[in-house]
Formats: structure tokens, C-alpha cells, sequence
């Protein structure tokens, strides 16, 4: 199925904003997730287009729409550096000792028409942006042909949500290539919100030397045309790891994703490269890879945060990550102030947007950047009784996707009183439903 067979699958799920007045968000608690930057309360931030032009108190604008967030927090929004959006139909398939996820999502990932990815792709990302992600480094490495890499590129796009696609192989063995020529042709198709990049895999067996040709020539590509790389670190995570430093792939365009059990010296020679790391702590522990300590990693600037998938970690809940990875580390060391609610969240904000090259555009609340902007209401009971003082343990501890009352991306509100806008989401759950059982029932 060609592009032009897909433009009417999207008619009645998302129509993109007009342009209209200015936005101006009033009176909220402005949660900074710069180092050095205080919160601000009872703050406002005003938005013109896409972007922000000011924060603030008492501001004003004639004419602009308002959003009042009297009472609630105001945080940029989620940013979820990898994921495998094209598995969100698969969601309950991965069962443990009777359905392995690597296994199923092979076979499955066989089974899928463009069409199916397309609802997955969107049908996720919908999901994220209902849970405050507003950006998301989608790692698509079910890419079987031209239509399957458009129709993701596609539902990205009509989502609304901000993206990088990651664009891979047709298969998780790495013995066929990345369709590179065709990779060019989507760089061509504008997008104000989705830029792509390389979903790179290392051989199997590190002896291949045609299986290496082929990643040298897919590398060499990406670096030619400035796209960024992600690239898996696990299974047989210490010779990866090695191997990208040895054979010099290790370079400010590269993000190393998983890597729980890297060595102080390849996070070195990471840092020293200028690269990005991305931690999964849900899916490691789902898919038995260990336990993620994010205190192991402080050497690295550019560390953020995955779902690696929503299927995967259950749901598009990053909040469930963030508390995962808090008690996780004070669990492992026995210490229970050893995390840091406030730099766990940097990590799923401005630190995501630095893994994907996107922080000079989105990650914080600061004048010039993107309206990427979630709003955050703690008036329920799951977040009651807080008394005062740093909301940051609050939100990591006991917030979740219910408490996401707005989200705004590229400055346009996709999500206003806790409902999504512009989203039928019974008929787009029957969609997602309707496309899993099809590929429930071809087994």
C-alpha cells in the first residue's frame, strides 16, 4: 500500500490546529528542569505560534486564549529518546515464559501491512501524547518496505506528537540492509514536528565482515547527511559496547540505548565522544536484561529516558519509569536518599531533548524554544495531601497519566480538561483493537 492509500485512514482521528491567537497559560507552578533555575510560582507563559515568547507573572495579551492552571504544575513535556511505537498493537502478547518478546514481536512484526503499522504508530503515539510525552525517538525497526516506512513516517505526523523516526531494517537479525535510498526520499517530505535518523544494529556475529560492510556503509550514510544514529547496547552488552569504541562509531550523532551493565570506562569513552545514552529501566527488568541504576551513570551528560515501546512497558507511562528508576536505585544501594526526584525528572525532559539533538528546540520552558508544554493537576486523590515544599518527589512518586490535565505541542493544545481534543478514542481503540486481532488470528 502506497502513501496515497493511507491519507484517508486518518480523516476523523486529527485535523491540525489553525492558526489562531496567542496561547497564554496563567498562573500555574512553572517547575524548572534547568540546573540553576528556580521554580517559579503562580507564574504565566505566553505563546505565539509554535513557540514561547515569555514567561512570567501577571502577563498579558488581548485577544490570546487562555488556559488557566491556577493549582496545578506546569513541567515540559515528557520525553520518551526511544521507543518502538510499530509494537503498541501487540500490547498483552508478551507473556512471559509463553511469549517472549523478542519471538513474538518477530513473527508479528512479519505479519504487519502498512496499514497495521500505521495504527500502531499512531494509535501509540496518541497514547504518549495523552500521558504528557510530547516527543518521542521512535526506533522503527519494522520498516519491510517504502509504504511501511511511510505509512509510519505518516502516522507520526498525524498524531501530533514531535519525533524523531528512527528508521531500521525489515528485520532484528541484521542480515538484510536498511533501505537507504529510500530513507533519502522521506528526508525530502517536509515535517514542522518529525525529523528521522538512523535505527542502527550491530552484527550478531561481531566476526561478519560483510555483515560489518553493510553497517559501515549504513553508518557512513548517516553521518554524510548529519542524521542522528541510535543503536541497541544489550544482549551481549560489554562486546557491543567495545566494538563501538574500537571501531570508532562512537560520535556526538550516536546514542547508545540500554547498556544496564556498561563499564565505568566505556561510559568514558562515550562522554569523551560527546554521544548520548538512553535508559529503559521498565523493559530491562521486563525482558530480564538486569536492573538499572541511574546513579551509574552521572558521568554522562546526555542521558535520557525510554519506554522502549508502549506494549512493552505496559503502558505510555512515564511516570511509572521515573518511579521505577527511583526506587530501583535506592532499593539496589540501600540508601533512600540516593535518589534525586528533580534530576530524574530532567532526565525525562531536557535530558531526552539532549539525546535526540532537539534541546535547543524542546525540553524546557524557556523563551525562544518550542511549546512543548504539559500542565500537571495534583487536585485528586492519588496526589492529595501534599502539604507544601519541592513538588518534584510528589510528581515522581505518585503522579500518573490521569493527572495530565493539558498537554500542548508545538503550541497547539492536543489535550484541555484531562480529554484529548481532537480524538475520537473509541473509534481509534476499535481501530487498534480491530488490527491486533487480525494479527492474532495469521498466527
Amino acid at each position: 500500500m502506497r502513501l496515497s492509500a493511507l491519507l484517508l485512514l486518518n480523516c476523523c482521528f486529527f485535523a491540525s490546529a489553525a492558526e489562531g491567537p496567542a496561547l497564554l497559560i496563567k498562573n500555574g507552578y512553572l517547575l524548572s528542569v534547568q540546573p540553576g533555575v528556580a521554580d517559579a510560582p503562580d507564574s504565566d507563559v505566553l505563546i505565539h505560534g509554535d513557540t514561547i515568547v515569555k514567561t512570567g507573572k501577571d502577563l498579558s495579551e488581548s485577544g490570546a486564549e487562555v488556559v488557566d492552571a491556577r493549582g496545578k504544575y506546569i513541567l515540559p513535556g515528557f520525553i520518551d529518546a526511544h521507543s518502538h511505537l510499530w509494537i503498541t498493537t501487540l500490547r498483552g502478547q508478551f507473556r512471559n515464559k509463553d511469549g517472549e518478546f523478542s519471538p513474538v514481536s518477530t513473527r508479528s512484526g512479519a505479519r504487519m501491512q502498512p496499514q497495521d503499522i500505521y495504527t500502531a504508530i499512531y494509535s501509540g503515539a496518541v497514547e504518549q501524547i495523552a500521558a504528557g510525552i510530547t516527543t518521542s525517538g521512535d526506533f522503527f525497526d519494522n520498516v519491510r518496505g517504502p509504504a511501511w516506512g511511510e505509512a509510519g513516517f505518516k502516522a507520526l505526523n498525524d498524531a501530533g506528537i514531535r519525533a524523531v523516526m528512527f528508521y531500521g531494517g525489515p528485520d532484528k537479525t541484521t542480515k538484510t540492509a536498511i533501505d537507504l535510498e529510500h530513507l533519502r526520499q522521506l528526508m525530502a517530505q517536509p515535517s514542522a514536528r518529525v525529523s528521522l535518523g538512523l535505527a542502527w544494529r550491530l552484527p550478531r556475529d561481531m566476526q561478519d565482515r560483510d555483515n560489518w560492510a553493510m553497517r559501515d556503509r549504513e553508518f557512513s550514510f548517516a553521518r554524510q547527511n548529519k542524521l542522528p544514529v541510535q543503536v541497541h547496547v544489550s544482549g551481549k552488552p560489554d562486546a557491543m559496547f567495545n566494538a563501538l569504541i574500537e571501531r570508532h562509531y562512537l560520535a556526538p550523532f550516536v546514542t547508545v540505548v540500554h547498556a544496564t551493565d556498561a563499564k565505568p570506562q566505556q561510559l568514558a569513552a562515550l562522554e569523551k565522544a560527546g554521544g548520548g545514552l538512553v535508559l529503559t529501566p521498565v523493559s530491562e527488568q521486563r525482558v530480564g536484561y538486569g536492573l538499572t541504576r541511574t546513579d551509574h551513570f552521572h558521568g554522562v551528560d546526555r542521558l535520557g529516558l525510554g519506554l522502549d515501546g508502549n506494549a512493552l512497558a505496559g503502558s505510555a507511562d512515564m511516570f511509572a519509569t521515573l518511579r521505577l528508576a527511583a526506587l530501583t536505585q535506592s532499593g539496589a544501594s540501600k540508601d533512600e536518599a540516593r535518589p534525586d526526584p528533580r534530576r530524574l525528572l530532567a532526565m525525562a525532559t531536557l535530558g531526552g531533548a539532549k539525546t535526540l539533538g532537539l534541546d535547543k528546540m524542546t525540553g524546557s520552558i524557556e523563551p525562544g524554544k518550542r511549546a512543548d508544554i504539559q500542565i500537571i493537576n495534583p487536585q485528586t486523590l492519588n496526589m492529595s495531601g501534599f502539604g507544601g515544599g519541592d513538588p518534584a518527589a510528589l510528581i515522581v512518586y505518585s503522579a500518573g497519566p490521569q493527572n495530565v490535565d493539558t498537554v500542548i505541542v508545538d503550541g497547539k493544545v492536543l489535550k484541555r480538561g484531562g480529554k484529548m481534543v481532537t480524538i475520537d478514542d473509541n473509534e481509534l481503540i476499535e481501530r487498534a483493537n480491530a488490527s491486533a486481532r487480525r494479527l492474532s488470528e495469521q498466527q
